[in-house]
């Protein structure tokens, strides 16, 4: 046992809590949140490297053994979500500074950040399926008050919508759990693969159940017919929190659909993998469509987010090792690149005041590290060569191709081609067109809003350059998910501890 495991919830929570406590001094809210951001990206690298070197990790909470108590689990797949998590809650609480006024600062600003995060590294976590459910609870509630915070009317409108709808997924989701327990009698997910596995009479009801948690996280992670809500509200929350959203949110749906269907329903495959094949697709393209029909760089983002999840759910619908890993490798490049596009979009904004294409241009020649920054985000996430999302296609058309899926393969080709369209629309129009007014005055921004953009434009050409590098804890991470039996033997026998 090792509280390393337990440090990405307790950091969060406790620095959350001294944010609160200490509310009436605005001077010192910035401080305590890049304090506990920082914490928890050691923290999370620390398991992170200790999952890698020495195996799963678990620990029973409060002493009670498994199946009976609550345990947090960390093997490759949680290890690396909680790192870029964190990695991600760094760079958004430094975008942050001067740039949340102090309106948002005195209402809670970082502690609800912090919240977030607590959330988000509880789901990546969670060894039983109902605080999974209490951890998405956890995250929709500071979500949704990070989204209206400022109480401009678009964000209440916005996050009204944005509320409603994932309620509806929650209800989804814990009317699987009841189902789930009724029939199987517990709630630990290890134990839940044993007795689902061992259920072959009662095959057609847990698939009935498997579908509900479709749905569920399908609505949560944005997918194919069920992404409506995301581009309706993620356009109207400040620059560092829809980065924020961007980057982790919908990628907890993802985390939740890859954890439940490799470990929990492994019955019924082909049905499945037929279903997610097509929802897959579907959502790429789908959400590649919107993006090309808009001409607002937030509105573009957002579909964009729709149009990649389903690159990462294709891989769970292939269902081979190598198209699990590349499912997690697609994550992590995405969650760099989105964040950091919607990062250079609020600098944009700060600029010009602007999201809509046509008022803006001449970007590049005023600002070029800004334009070199979204020139490599933008077109790491189009794929192209060698950055980071050049690698995560090919692992993921690779995948394809091996599994005979050659339509999928070309599908995800032709996608890479409209993201690019996307991409090049923004950057001609942005960036490469002299400014429609001549000369304009700009506002200013804050030197701290430059450390992440470039931080994470960085990242994306390391993990391009360096991706055989990259790519062993995620190759691990799909053999653990496409093998199950060291997960359960983790949890249930005594596995690491």
């Amino acid at each position: 046992m090792t509280l390393l495991t337990a440090l990405p919830v307790i950091l969060p929570l406790a620095t959350a809590v001294a944010g609160l406590l200490l509310l009436s001094r605005p001077r010192w809210q910035a401080p305590i949140g890049l304090a506990g951001a920082l914490a928890l990206l050691a923290a999370a690298a620390a398991l992170l490297v200790r999952t890698w070197r020495d195996g799963i990790q678990v620990i029973e909470v409060g002493g009670w053994p498994a199946p009976f108590g609550i345990v947090l689990v960390s093997d490759m797949l949680s290890a690396v979500m909680v790192t870029v998590a964190a990695a991600v809650g760094l760079a958004a609480t430094v975008y942050s500074f001067r740039v949340v006024d102090a309106g948002r600062i005195s209402a809670g600003y970082y502690a609800l950040i912090h919240v977030l995060l607590m959330g988000v590294c509880g789901a990546f976590l969670s060894g039983d399926i109902f605080n999974l459910y209490v951890w998405f609870e956890v995250m929709l509630m500071a979500s949704f008050v990070l989204l209206v915070i400022g109480g401009e009317r678009p964000q209440f409108e916005a996050g009204l919508k944005y509320v409603a709808l994932n309620l509806l997924g929650s209800v989804g989701f814990l009317s699987g759990v009841g189902l789930l327990y009724g029939a199987a009698g517990t709630l630990n997910m290890a134990d839940l693969a044993v007795r689902v596995g061992e259920a072959d009479a009662d095959a057609r009801y847990y698939t009935v159940v498997a579908m509900l948690f479709l749905v569920a996280f399908g609505l949560k992670a944005a997918v194919f017919p069920l992404y409506f809500w995301l581009p309706a509200s993620y356009h109207t929350a400040p620059a560092p929190v829809a980065a924020l959203f961007a980057g982790l949110l919908t990628k907890v749906g993802v985390y939740s659909l890859l954890r439940v269907f490799t470990l929990i329903f492994t019955q019924d495959t082909g049905y499945t993998r037929e279903l997610l094949l097509w929802i897959s697709a579907a959502t790429m393209v789908s959400g590649v469509l919107g993006a090309a029909a808009h001409q607002d760089m937030k509105r573009i983002l957002s579909f964009h987010i729709i149009s990649q999840i389903g690159y990462m759910t294709m891989g769970l619908a292939l269902a081979t090792p190598l198209a699990l890993g590349g499912a997690l490798f697609y994550m992590v490049h995405n969650i760099i690149a989105k964040t950091n596009l919607f990062f250079v979009a609020g600098v944009v904004r700060r600029l010009r005041g602007s999201y809509e294409l046509k008022d803006l241009g001449g970007l590049a020649r005023a600002h070029p590290w800004l334009a070199a920054a979204f020139f490599v985000s933008a077109f790491s996430l189009a794929g192209v060569p060698p950055l980071s999302g050049f690698f995560a296609k090919f692992i993921m058309v690779r995948a394809a191709i091996e599994t005979r899926e050659y339509a999928v393969a070309g599908v995800m080709l032709g996608v890479g081609l409209l993201t690019l369209f996307s991409m090049v629309k923004i950057w001609t129009e942005a960036f490469l067109k002299p400014s429609p007014g001549g000369a304009v005055s700009e506002g200013a921004v804050g030197a701290a809003s430059w450390v992440p953009v470039i931080a994470f434009a960085l990242l994306a050409i390391a993990m391009g350059v360096g991706a055989e590098w990259w790519w062993r804890p995620m190759e691990l991470a799909g053999q653990q998910l496409f093998d199950r039996t060291g997960y359960i033997e983790a949890v249930l026998g005594g596995g690491a501890r």
